[in-house]
């Protein structure tokens, strides 16, 4: 029995030594149904005697440290030492072997294995094991920030390309850092991961597409499911070779699109037959019910897919309030340039240079669109000595002619009108030509789901800033990432879909008990966090009593809903489960 960071206190001859558990159990239930740790053993295999700890050991360590509470890497073994060593896969004497230089080098040996056969025998596994359906899938990506100048060098390692930590297009709106490009497919079914890429830090995300399809219809061994992505996948490369190899797509298309530019004018003197297609009750007393109503266009997009026309009533209130916003800061705009013509010190000599600064300061507010301007040139006379001295009746004076320019100016409605009548609306594009309008919507509309995996990577894995210099073990440790993120959203959907089995609209799991009905994987690990056992020891280190945890009503409930039995907090199961 292993005594890890040890809180003791003698009483003679006594001690009594207190073991963090933790919701490490949890973690470990879920581990053991992945088979995690045997895949990694298969892949990094312990041939190497001189290596004194088992890779598969050690990249367990880091797993379980991601999912449950990631501190930096040179703090590992600190974190490590306050659970019970066998909850680690570790006896006492192991766990002193436990450094942040040897998980360095097993995140080199990790970068070095065959990470594409051993994320596709994890997922594999955890699809079959947990019945996870793979007839939606959703891509997005983000970008991870690294601090540190002291990145470069070679782009292989080996055969393998390296990852170039480098300056891009940082969505941290961070372009003062590096960064590398972190590309995430989940299944609609609880918004499992199913795979991830690191890319170079100036990868366009448009270019990725293709060989994301292809991992995918190679992991899930079918090509029709439905891919779903943001407005970079509807580029013609990418639709056509999904379309071209019997894949399903749904992406949204930009504002810039010829597509867009047809409806815009096709709708002012057309009316579309919108159908409702989704509603969500208001968050707010006395808000109206979001609604999507959907259309489809009868001109299909320039490649020839069926275009689906969505109009979002939250979204048109967001647009208006916008163009409102932008109209109020182009006249504000334009007032101040009015004045500082009426000034002395105005320095534009020409009606072109006045008119060249309107257009300035109407293309900097974004709103050249909705004003019509005019500029009249006003000539202004004035008269001087000719000669300085005091004047008299022989005074000669010269006339001098200047000119003040005057700028007035109105906002056009008939602009503001044409473009209300689009407000609200966005494009969908679509190969499909079975699903209704409403289920290309609504298949749409759960890619936000993707976007919390992302968050969940920022926020409780604090995947970013990354410390680590080599840009090789940074690759191994977003690889242990991933298998972290997989964990929590697995423990996320075991107790949803619970929940909803035992019709369970929620569960008290917030502080002061009050009820949450989307429980979190953060907030189910963060309510076991302060379990620990209590051990009484003689003397010579003998156990004379052992005292397990008491779980609370709520913690009960929550193991109830896992499926996870609660003898994994006892001495002589918490190991093996």
């Amino acid at each position: 029995m292993g005594t890890g960071n040890v809180a003791r206190i003698d009483v003679g001859e006594i001690e009594f030594d207190a073991q963090l558990l933790g919701a490490m159990p949890i973690v470990n239930h879920f581990l053991r149904r992945l088979q995690l740790e045997g895949a990694l053993e298969t892949a990094i295999p312990h041939d190497d005697a001189r290596v004194l700890l088992a890779p598969a050991t050690v990249l367990g360590v880091v797993v379980r440290h991601l999912a449950i509470e990631h501190r930096p890497l040179y703090e590992i073994a600190e974190w490590a030492a306050t659970y019970a060593p066998e909850l680690l896969g570790m006896n006492e004497s192991e766990l002193a072997l436990l450094n942040d230089d040897r998980v360095g080098r097993t995140l080199t040996r990790l970068f070095d294995a065959d990470r594409a056969s051993l994320l596709t025998t994890v997922v594999l596994s955890m699809v079959r094991t947990f019945a996870i359906d793979c007839t939606q899938l959703h891509n997005d990506s983000t970008s991870i920030t690294v601090t540190g100048s002291h990145y470069g060098g070679a782009n292989t390692r080996g055969e393998k390309p390296v990852a170039e930590v480098t300056f891009g297009h940082s969505k941290d709106h961070r372009p003062d850092l590096r960064q590398l490009v972190w590309l995430l497919s989940i299944s609609a079914d609880g918004a499992v991961p199913l795979s991830y890429r690191v890319e170079s830090g100036n990868t366009s995300d448009d270019t990725t597409h293709v060989a994301t399809w292809d991992q995918l219809r190679e992991l899930v061994g079918r090509d029709d499911f439905l891919y779903i992505a943001d407005g970079k996948l509807a580029n013609e490369a990418a639709l056509r070779h999904i379309d071209a190899n019997h894949g399903r797509f749904v992406t949204v298309l930009a504002n810039n699109r010829k597509e867009v530019t047809w409806f815009k004018k096709w709708i002012q003197d057309h009316a579309p037959s919108w159908s409702e297609a989704r509603r969500r009750p208001a968050r707010r007393n006395g808000d109206p019910d979001e609604v999507w109503r959907t259309f489809e266009s009868p001109l299909p997009s320039t490649a020839g897919y069926r275009v689906i026309w969505v109009h979002s009533n939250s979204k048109q209130i967001r647009d208006a309030a916008t163009r409102a916003s932008r109209i109020a800061a182009g006249e504000a705009a334009l007032e101040a340039l009015s004045a500082k013509l009426a000034g002395p010190r105005c320095r534009l000599k020409s009606v072109v240079a006045v008119e060249n600064s309107v257009e300035n300061v109407l293309a900097n507010a974004g709103t050249t669109r909705y004003f019509t301007t005019h500029v009249e040139e006003v000539p202004e006379e004035s008269f001087r000595q000719a000669r300085r001295g005091r004047p008299g009746p022989s005074t000669h004076y010269v006339k001098r002619v200047t000119s003040r320019f005057t700028l007035s100016f109105s906002v056009r409605t008939d602009a503001v009108s044409a473009e209300a009548k689009s407000d609200g609306t966005f494009p969908l594009v679509t190969n499909d030509r079975n699903m209704t309008p409403a289920e290309v919507l609504n298949a749409y509309k759960y890619q936000p789901n993707l976007e919390r995996r992302h968050a969940q990577l920022k926020g409780h894995q604090l995947v970013a800033p990354v410390f680590l210099k080599d840009p090789v073990r940074i690759e191994g440790l977003l690889c242990c990432h991933f298998f972290a993120l997989v964990i929590q959203a697995l423990i996320e959907r075991e107790i949803r879909t619970a929940m909803k089995t035992a019709n369970r609209a929620s569960i008290p799991l917030y502080p002061e008990l009050r009820e949450c009905t989307a429980p979190s994987a953060e907030r189910v690990l963060e309510i076991f966090a302060r379990v620990a056992r209590h051990v009484l020891r003689d003397a010579e280190g003998t156990i004379v009593r052992t005292y397990e945890p008491t779980l609370t009503p709520l913690q009960l409930q929550v193991l109830e809903l896992l499926g996870i039995p609660p003898s994994v907090y006892t001495a002589t199961n918490s190991a093996s489960s």
